[in-house]
């Protein structure tokens, strides 16, 4: 608890209680972690729901766009409230900021920045973003929020944009960049992160779009007070810059992307940032971009005064199977052999865990450089070998080989070696190509931006993974439609007899990873598929737990607590509480829709422990926070 609280006290100037959440992470260093035990193994299964609050977030048809006519639709609730000084403050997946009051909901006041005058967003997500950033030095609270390319300062006592804030109130984050971009194609996902009085963003610029100087991912830092940019960091190195001879050909001067869109996190005592980076474009053909490609897919590790690199790692060289960094680093504390190390956890698509001293980056334990197969797409070169870390094991399914198929029935098997036969098949790293190449992890990865919750009590860290292939497919782009000899072709899934998944469960995972050890302490399936029992070709068929699949399997992470638990919805419709040490489900809360945010906790005033959680339906309507509570209203 100390370590909590010394941690945001150098982050914000000002030290908040266990009570308090204040960074998406629960503390700077993201662990997700929460040392209130009011809500414990004995009493979880009397949570019931305290009160529920509607973002408002609702289709906006065409002639209600100011600039542009087509229609407006939010996508799924990924947001996970702040509490801070007594407030929670949230961001709903149009970006709109609402305070509300932490003991039953209301709505204190709400900023709209209108992010859906400027038409969709063409991304993965849609309208969709994770929450907002506090700063306050004990008396002044400011709120911000990145919302396309705009990054806004609020007053959190009133919801007002500051005025000394850049212009009115804002920053354009693309003044500055390393070249002049279309701010359509530009945009966030996720929150920024305050260190001291700077507040960094990275930025969400989809990696599919295929043309020269698209949005390159620029990190960024301004100054909290006045909005002015203290420094800034390319991630694709530019001429006499460290890794920039890992791009051939100059093709630095043209590559965009290559973005931090996933939550980072900060080690305030140490003053170093840590940012999962993201792909170049384009995700499965890189013959344009030859070399291994730094920062991509790497672990950047920044100081956060000044934006300097301190060093990284690239878990993926040369990337062409879209396994961005999706995760932010968890800051842990173990020991290993009988050294304490000060360390960050990256749980990434791959389905690896890659463990760091974060001073110096030496691996806690080998990372090997092994030989993987190269690819037959004309004009690829793929790097002849991958990083590969020999402890923990992986927490996810790797590669795809016919052990990988159903087997519920052997005429399902057999039907699902029909439908693969015209794939290639392998281990991981197995490359894209012209027929095809089924392979897990898929595109979604074994872990994405929900990323991971680690105990500090025992050294153990919780991660989902998505156990779901994809076929990776290039072809020759249609003329003028991308600046590249090659393009992905799309990313479908396989499956057989109206919906039954070509590949045996789990679908998704929950595993415990002890990080003393380097060991799996326990796995478990995660969920389960009601659906998938009632087809009438499995009938009569009995199978164990399945695991979350489509379409409710998703990207968001677990919460861990004090009190013996961790609970996580993982986009499913129900929130679970496990016990920590066993993985023994102790408590399912039906949700309505899915829970597609990282779930989070605090204390009221009168010492109660709430539980919240996003949820929507996979449209994004019927958004909502649900807080929980023993006993539920009135309690």
């Amino acid at each position: 608890m100390r370590t909590f609280v010394a941690l945001t006290l150098v982050l914000t100037g000002v030290a908040f209680g266990q009570d308090d959440w204040p960074t998406h992470g629960g503390d700077p260093g993201g662990m997700k972690y929460s040392p209130l035990d009011g809500v414990n193994k004995a009493n979880v299964s009397k949570l019931q729901q305290l009160w529920t609050w509607d973002t408002g977030d609702r289709p906006i048809s065409g002639s209600r766009t100011a600039f542009r006519g087509d229609d407006v639709t939010p996508g799924k609730f990924q947001g996970t409230p702040l509490m801070v000084g007594g407030t929670l403050y949230i961001a709903t997946s149009y970006s709109q900021v609402a305070a509300l009051d932490p003991e039953t909901g209301k709505e204190l006041w709400r900023f709209d920045p209108r992010a859906y005058d400027w038409g969709m967003l063409a991304r993965g997500c849609g309208f969709c973003h994770r929450g907002v950033a506090v700063w306050t030095d004990g008396e002044e609270v400011r709120v911000f929020i990145n919302t396309r390319w705009r990054l806004i300062a609020l007053d959190g006592l009133t919801g007002e944009p500051i005025g000394g804030f850049g212009h009115r109130g804002e920053v354009d984050l693309t003044e500055g960049l390393i070249w002049e971009v279309n701010k359509m194609h530009y945009t966030n996902t996720s929150p920024p992160m305050i260190y001291d009085d700077i507040v960094i963003v990275g930025s969400g610029v989809p990696d599919n779009r295929i043309y020269k100087r698209n949005p390159p991912g620029d990190i960024q830092g301004f100054n909290v007070k006045t909005g002015e940019r203290v420094w800034s960091f390319h991630t694709i190195p530019q001429q006499g810059e460290f890794g920039n001879d890992t791009w051939e050909d100059e093709s630095w001067s043209y590559t965009g992307s290559n973005n931090v869109w996933a939550p980072f996190t900060i080690d305030a005592e140490r003053g170093l940032a840590f940012f999962p980076v993201s792909t170049p474009n384009n995700d499965f053909y890189g013959g344009h971009r030859k070399g291994d490609n730094l920062f991509a897919e790497s672990l950047l590790v920044l100081d956060a005064k000044t934006g300097k690199r301190k060093w990284h790692f690239q878990t993926v060289h040369h990337g062409v199977w879209d396994y961005d960094l999706p995760s932010p680093p968890n800051l842990v504390d173990i020991e290993v052999d009988g050294k304490k190390i000060a360390a960050v956890a990256l749980v990434a698509k791959t389905g690896y865990t890659y463990v760091f001293d974060r001073e110096t980056g030496e691996p806690v334990w080998p990372i090997e450089e092994r030989p993987v197969p190269p690819s037959a797409v004309p004009g690829e070169r793929l790097s002849e070998t991958q990083p590969i870390p020999t402890k923990p094991p992986p927490f996810g399914r790797q590669g795809f080989t016919e052990d990988d198929l159903v087997d519920f029935t052997p005429e399902l098997r057999a039907k699902a070696k029909e439908a693969v036969a015209k794939f290639k098949m392998g281990p991981l790293y197995t490359p894209p190509s012209l027929e095809g190449t089924l392979l897990m992890p898929g595109v979604w990865g074994a872990a994405n931006w929900g990323g991971a919750g680690f105990d500090p009590e025992t050294g153990i860290l919780y991660v989902k993974a998505t156990n779901w292939p994809f076929v990776f497919r290039v072809h020759e782009p249609e003329a003028g439609s991308a600046d590249a000899d090659y393009t992905g072709a799309g990313f479908t899934t396989v499956t057989i007899e109206d919906g039954i998944p070509v590949h045996k469960p789990p679908y998704s995972t929950l595993t415990a990873i002890n990080l003393n050890e380097g060991d799996h302490e326990w796995q478990i399936p995660l969920g389960d598929m009601p659906s998938l029992r009632k087809h009438p070709a499995l009938a009569g068929v009995d199978f164990p737990p399945t695991g979350i699949g489509p379409p409710q399997h998703g990207q968001s992470g677990p919460l861990v607590t004090a009190g013996g638990l961790v609970f996580i919805a993982a986009s499913g419709p129900h929130l679970y509480a496990f016990d920590k040490a066993t993985g023994e489900e102790l408590w399912a809360g039906e949700l309505g829709g899915g829970g597609f945010g990282n779930p989070m906790t605090y204390q009221t005033k009168d010492g109660k422990q709430v539980v919240i959680i996003a949820v929507s339906q996979s449209d994004g309507s019927d958004a909502k926070l649900i807080a929980y509570s023993v006993g539920g209203v009135g309690e």
